[in-house]
């Protein structure tokens, strides 16, 4: 018979909404993926902000030259208002409550899906193809995959 490893060296699995949100034990690649992923977010969401076009023209590669052309560049801009806010709470939840990383990867998941469904429903004419659009699918196994690992225990420690 074994000896019994106190219950700190035991992994446990990791859920979406953990009881205690301030412990993680998934693997710690899972947590720099998703700083990785935070980071490259909140660039996008400033440049759809502080860009002279929100990046309609620009990166979206939209005929801003058009009429309504301004109502164009606003929506991008409240875009990455919106979207600002929405990655300031993922890094809150990071920084705050690590054991939420699971979470944060399952909203990061779920993003380029509703995307993609808006994209299907409401349809914009582009010139070339835009970054989001060619993006969209290379980043959702790329996020399955972190959020497998960090739903997954991290290998028990021994003392």
């Amino acid at each position: 018979m074994s000896p019994m490893l106190p219950t700190s060296w035991v992994p446990r699995p990791t859920g979406l909404l953990p009881s205690d949100p301030t412990r993680y034990g998934g693997p710690a690649v899972a947590v720099w993926m998703t700083r990785v992923l935070l980071v490259l977010i909140t660039t996008r969401s400033l440049i759809h902000l502080l860009s002279p076009d929100g990046g309609a023209h620009s990166i979206a590669t939209i005929d801003t030259g058009v009429a309504g052309d301004d109502n164009i560049v606003a929506i991008f801009g409240q875009w990455g208002a919106s979207q600002l806010l929405l990655v300031g709470a993922l890094w809150v939840m990071l920084l705050r409550y690590r054991g939420l990383v699971p979470f944060i990867l399952c909203v990061l998941l779920m993003e380029p899906f509703l995307r993609g469904l808006s994209g299907h429903l409401k349809p914009i004419l582009t010139l070339g193809t835009a970054p989001g659009a060619a993006l969209n699918w290379f980043a959702v196994p790329v996020v399955a995959v972190t959020l497998y690992l960090a739903l997954c225990p991290a290998e028990a420690r021994r003392p």
